[in-house]
């Protein structure tokens, strides 16, 4: 497998095509599709491969992400389980103990509560507790995070749960060909990991993505656009407003924006924040979650634990509330906009 790179990509209205660059054939792709594509990927490639969640083979998955799966692969592959999420994740513990390698779909993050203490007490501690004998190859697959309009327990950003336990790594994407990559390479991963999949984008935009497989590696930021003058820190949905307010800044204000998607949570790449942030001297940072404890909070702390001299100016947070996620009429003004985004930049590039 070859490692790839992704950009943020301007939505596309177009059907799907098939396009060349360079050697690569390409397919203009949502996330939705893309995240299919390496399931495929991973169950053609790899015959101990197994999916089981909820709904995913007849009904394919509440959000279709599992199409057509149990048509080319079987029920012995594609698994139908039943509504018991901590019997989804007991019994893909027990597979990949056994040398199997399952992806397991939550149907919502909301509901991964009922298999924590499968998650935390065997799955993140067992290849600890025999000493490496046995690694814990497997992928929990979970549709997070608002901007659906969604009832209650099915919006949450709970991604500092996963990232304060040891033995798990934490994946989020932020587009079509990153998720496709990073699925893959979560699903080869001899540890395992938890893949949120941002919801609100799942069909928002389409970008380019490779019809051959391809892989990112885990625990590696992307720098999505240079700069010099501020760093923004983000990832995940909210890459989207991040980069409409950097447009926005940078044509009326005449400053230049890096700005950095960590797409890996846990592990988190604190050499590219030290690089970035000790370039610009001052930082942003942008997630949907509740803001005390978050992913914030821990960005922050390495910054100061690296780069403190480089500072210019205080570090600012874009981020949810400290209120459960609200419902339908208060949605939009929990979530970060551009807006918000943009008045915190502006407010430390002025300090």
């Amino acid at each position: 497998m070859s490692s790839a790179e992704s950009t943020i990509l301007a939505p596309q209205q177009t059907a799907a095509t098939e396009t060349n660059t360079g050697s690569l054939s390409m397919s203009n792709l949502n996330m939705v599709s893309s995240l299919n594509l390496a399931l495929d990927d991973a169950l053609r490639m790899d015959k101990d491969v197994v999916l089981l969640g909820q709904d995913i083979g007849q009904d394919e998955g509440v959000f279709r992400v599992t199409a057509d799966l149990l048509k080319r692969y079987g029920p012995d592959r594609v698994i139908d389980t039943p509504l018991a999420e901590g019997a989804i994740a007991g019994g893909a513990a027990g597979m990949a103990i056994y040398g199997m390698k399952p992806v397991c779909e939550m149907q919502f993050s909301g509901f991964f509560y009922q298999a924590f203490h499968q998650i935390e007490q065997h799955v993140a501690r067992f290849r600890n507790r025999t000493k490496g004998r046995y690694a814990m190859q497997m992928v929990f697959r979970m549709p997070y995070g608002g901007g659906i309009r969604a009832v209650e327990h099915h919006s949450e950003s709970r991604e500092a749960y996963f990232a304060h336990t040891p033995g798990l790594h934490m994946v989020i994407p932020s587009g079509p060909r990153n998720a496709r990559a990073l699925l893959l390479a979560s699903i080869q991963s001899p540890d395992p990991v938890i893949f949120f999949e941002p919801k609100a984008i799942y069909r928002a935009f389409k970008e380019e993505v490779p019809d051959q497989p391809e892989t990112m590696p885990i625990g590696k930021a992307h720098v999505t656009r240079e700069g010099n003058d501020l760093t923004i820190i983000s990832f995940g949905a909210m890459m989207r407003p991040v980069l409409e307010a950097v447009e926005e800044i940078e044509d009326q204000d005449g400053v230049s924006i890096e700005v950095v998607d960590l797409l890996s949570i846990s592990p988190l790449d604190t050499e590219t924040i030290q690089q970035s942030v000790s370039k610009t001297g001052r930082c942003v940072i942008v997630h949907e979650a509740a803001r005390s404890c978050g992913i914030g909070a821990e960005v922050i702390a390495r910054i100061v634990e690296t780069s403190l001299m480089h500072l210019e100016a205080p570090i600012r947070r874009v981020t949810g509330f400290d209120v459960h996620f609200p419902y339908f009429a208060r949605e939009r003004a929990f979530l970060p906009s551009a807006e918000r985004i943009a008045h915190a930049v502006r407010e430390v590039l002025a300090f």
